[in-house]
């Protein structure tokens, strides 16, 4: 089997949580053979070159350019695609976030093959590559089936767990095409949300809040609940975002973000199918509602029905006694 290539992808100096998973997509799809990565960014993003080892690169390459301090579409596309024709590489698994979106279709088009995008799987069978990606809002999986060489795909955060399964890690120096600086997008600013909260994408636990909350100010019990668990981030519908509730990055659904944390607890949602198709593919899914009809409670794996205000702030309370004993 050929070596498969994996874009690990950082920002502002930091490898993120789906560089991690984009390898150990890789290490699953080449099996005992070699996985290459891409590791990409401005002086010292070399430093992270080892924990990308110990998830399954054989081989890490390194492109250290002020060029690639903030997101660089034209000039990553040409590396990577560079860094696929050099490696030979049978696959490109690169991660679906906002950074991946953007870039996977241009190394595509450079490479002048397909894209199966926002993959919830990947695998061989035989000579094809066989994803399957959410459609319908998640209610129906469709089977991709890609026999160009390269396949390009991009996994959906979340989808593929990181696992370590160390290997050599050898870090080998790679040089830009071109000069990155000179690109035609050019990307001047980068705003950082809250740095001291957790990111939806990388956050093992979510605790979303609906409009059966009622209020703005009653989102403190579900800021309590994320708070006990330690790991946890804050989510929202979009009925809550659009009333001003919560800001818009903390959306959850079709229009907002995709997750898939181990476990995803809603609270006071209804469920409504754009919410679903965000969170849907969570490990494991709470709900609490009061309205035992509600939708939410069809994919939930565990449901209270009962009244949130009195059911969240007991949960929290057992969550903390949980982990004092811990």
């Amino acid at each position: 089997m050929p070596t498969i290539l994996a874009f690990a992808e950082a920002r502002a100096g930091q490898l993120r949580k789906v560089a991690l998973e984009a390898v150990t997509a890789a290490r699953q799809l080449a099996g005992g053979d070699q996985v290459h990565a891409v590791l990409v960014g401005e002086g010292g993003i070399g430093a992270h070159a080892a924990a990308l080892g110990q998830h399954g690169a054989d081989v890490v390459h390194v492109c250290e350019h002020a060029g690639f301090a903030r997101h660089n579409p034209e000039a990553l596309a040409a590396l990577l695609a560079a860094a696929a024709n050099a490696t030979g590489a049978r696959v490109v698994v690169l991660p679906a976030s906002a950074h991946g979106k953007d870039v996977a279709p241009r190394v595509a088009a450079k490479l002048k093959v397909g894209l199966a995008a926002d993959l919830t799987s990947v695998a061989f069978e035989g000579d094809a590559i066989v994803g399957r990606h959410p459609v319908n809002t998640g209610k129906v999986l469709a089977t991709v089936t890609l026999t160009a060489k390269p396949a390009v795909v991009t996994m959906r955060p979340g989808a593929v767990p990181p696992a370590a399964q160390p290997k050599a890690g050898t870090v080998q120096a790679l040089a830009p095409v071109g000069d990155p600086s000179a690109s035609r997008v050019v990307t001047t600013t980068l705003v950082q949300g809250n740095t001291a909260k957790l990111d939806l994408g990388e956050a093992p636990v979510i605790v979303t809040g609906g409009r059966g909350l009622k209020a703005a100010e009653h989102f403190a019990i579900v800021e309590a609940l994320a708070e006990a668990f330690g790991n946890a981030a804050v989510g929202a519908t979009r009925a809550v975002t659009d009333d001003g509730w919560r800001p818009h990055s903390d959306q959850i659904g079709q229009t907002g973000r995709l997750v898939s944390p181990d476990l995803y607890i809603a609270v006071g949602v209804s469920g409504a199918i754009q919410h679903l198709a965000g969170m849907r593919n969570s490990k494991t899914i709470v709900a609490i509602n009061k309205d035992k009809e509600a939708p939410i409670f069809k994919i939930a794996d565990y449901g209270i029905a009962g009244d949130a205000f009195e059911v969240v702030p007991k949960l929290t309370e057992a969550v903390k006694a949980a982990r004092a004993q811990s």
